[in-house]
């Protein structure tokens, strides 16, 4: 029931610059505390609270590093607390032709997931995964999958072009280095922020920011019942606020507590173009 970290990896990717299309990804760090959503009573959880801290470094020319940590804590009302901490770290080059991606999650202390692997997109499209852990293996995924940062950046490409709707099958390597998800986008009108609905904070006072949904399908399944929903402000500079997970039977509120822009150098060249 605890978030994987594809959620937050394919979402939280990045801020980009004013000009997305051609500044790149702008470096930073995002904390998010996480809440029970009063809004959707929970069947199975009575009490829930967590935080995220997700950061990115690097440059559209050597690629970008994502660095997530996850600790959530839930009370199903029985008298005990589950605790989970999940711990990712991805590196994806401009292109979204290579990519490397390890994740752990402990549940009470105990490590429950401990994966890493690497990808190489062929010029088909087709991806060749190789994964070394938990077990050695070496497969293939045909069609056009997105990788997270891929993802963002086409998120945001649509929006600014007045799309309305984003199709994209997502691979991160989460949770078993195998799976694929299918996710349906629904992207709202631009809102700017004004005296009734104050930024959070001054760096985004300016921006524009778009109402989005992501909801996540587990690929094969024939009920098309979203595994989870993603719900979202996705600002025109990449950063997301007023996250909301909807897991079906709970949801969870994301607060942005804080954003930080990271010093960055400037890209010595232009980026590969596939």
């Amino acid at each position: 029931m605890l978030c994987s970290r594809s959620v937050f990896a394919v979402v939280l990717v990045g801020l980009l610059g004013s000009s997305a299309s051609a500044a790149g990804l702008t470096a930073h760090r995002a904390i998010y505390d996480l809440m029970l959503d009063a809004e959707k009573p929970g069947t199975q959880v009575d009490k829930a609270r967590g935080r995220i801290a997700f950061q990115l470094t690097g440059t559209q020319c050597e690629g970008y590093t994502i660095t997530l940590r996850q600790v959530t804590a839930l009370d199903t009302g029985e008298g005990q607390e589950t605790v989970s901490d999940l711990r990712s770290e991805s590196w994806e080059n401009a292109a979204s032709t290579s990519y490397r991606f390890k994740t752990q999650n402990y549940v009470n202390e105990q490590i429950r997931e401990d994966i890493t692997g690497t990808v190489t997109r062929q010029k088909n499209d087709t991806l060749s995964v190789r994964v070394t852990k938990p077990k050695a293996a070496n497969f293939t995924l045909p069609g056009k999958i997105y990788l997270p940062t891929q993802h963002t950046r086409a998120m945001l490409e649509a929006a600014e072009r007045g799309e309305k709707l984003l199709s994209a099958n997502i691979y991160d390597g989460s949770p078993d280095g195998r799976k694929i998800y299918e996710t349906l986008t629904v992207i709202g009108e631009a809102r700017l922020h004004d005296d009734k609905t104050p930024a959070p904070y001054p760096e985004l006072a300016k921006l524009k920011r778009y109402p989005v949904a992501t909801s996540y399908f587990e690929a094969g399944r024939a009920d098309r019942v979203p595994a989870y929903t993603l719900s979202f402000d996705l600002y025109e500079n990449g950063v997301s606020g007023a996250l909301r997970l909807n897991y079906g039977n709970f949801a969870l509120k994301g607060k942005l507590q804080s954003v930080e822009l990271l010093p960055q150098k400037p890209c010595a060249k232009s980026p590969a173009k596939r």
